[in-house]
């Protein structure tokens, strides 16, 4: 009951978007430009179509390049390496550096945060700015995507993109059966053992293949905001059927894993179920959640054959 309750909810969510964007494109038809787009800094307008686009955060350039933006950006940051097509640039989106910006003349700028007077700067040399943080639901996936649709005139192309994150989850839930229904694991964020529970899109979408999330105990009252600091005592008295790795760009592997003092005695590791995640598919909330759903599917399906 659980795993059809949220799928029913995910795909509530992406109909309702799509829905949305269709009704955005009947009114820009006829009025197009100016927009108004709600951000994480605020409802922003944007007077005409942008051409010259710069994305300072690598999940808004996987969306860009995914509802058909690509042609308009003119730059990325240097974590942006997806797609290939992406305009790598030695920009940072930690520690961005405002006159650089300024020198591209771009027309829109994607953030996912402002270390310090950033959004003021552009705002102040006429520049409009979005900021989208990370998306802590699948929901937020499906409306930060929405959005950067509508802000840069490519709205059929962001509700397609949704349509086939949804499609994407829906088919990989459905491959798996009933075959994640109660099997416990473990997410694996960082080496000194910081998680996801089930209440961020990492764990919702575990939770819709019924599988249940070790490290909820440890933020039950959210004071950890989802990503909670656990111990390597804890996790291994709670023994999880399954391990995913999503540090294996910071050096972590099935091996390494295998030898971390007293995990030998856990079954994920007795019996070789530990999953190594591309990092970069785990941590960003864009259109590879798809992969990581099937990345998901897959171990379930080793799990099962044994």
């Amino acid at each position: 009951m659980r795993r059809t309750a949220l799928i029913a909810a995910l795909l509530l969510t992406a109909t309702a978007c799509a829905a949305d964007a269709t009704t955005s494109t009947t009114a820009e038809t006829a009025q197009e430009f100016p927009v108004t787009v709600e951000a994480d800094n605020g409802s922003v307008t944007i007077q005409t179509r942008p051409e010259a686009i710069i994305s300072l955060s690598s999940t808004a350039t996987e969306m860009l390049f995914d509802i058909g933006a690509g042609p308009q950006v003119i730059a990325v940051d240097d974590q942006s390496n997806f797609p290939q097509a992406a305009p790598m640039t030695d920009l940072s989106g930690f520690t961005p550096n405002l006159e650089a910006i300024l020198s591209l003349q771009p027309d829109l700028v994607v953030v996912f945060f402002d270390p310090g007077e950033l959004i003021t700067g552009l705002e102040a040399a006429g520049i409009p700015v979005l900021s989208q943080g990370s998306a802590f639901t699948v929901d937020d996936v499906y409306r930060q995507i929405e959005a950067l649709g509508k802000a840069t005139g490519n709205v059929e192309g962001a509700a397609a993109s949704n349509s086939a994150i949804q499609a994407g989850l829906e088919a990989a839930v459905t491959a798996s059966g009933d075959l994640g229904e109660g099997v416990t694991y473990y997410h694996e964020i960082s080496s000194d053992f910081y998680t996801a529970t089930s209440s961020t899109f990492f764990g919702e979408i575990y939770g819709l293949f019924g599988m249940e999330n070790i490290a909820d105990p440890a933020d039950a009252d959210g004071s950890a905001f989802g990503f909670p600091q656990i111990s390597s005592e804890f996790i291994v008295t709670s023994d999880p059927e399954i391990i995913f790795l999503a540090n294996v760009f910071y050096g972590e592997s099935a091996e390494t894993v295998s030898l971390r003092p007293g995990w030998k005695v856990m079954s994920a590791v007795r019996n070789g179920h530990i999953a190594e995640l591309d990092s970069d598919v785990a941590s960003r909330g864009g259109p590879r959640i798809v992969e990581f759903a099937e990345s998901i599917s897959n171990a379930l399906a080793e799990f099962a054959s044994g």
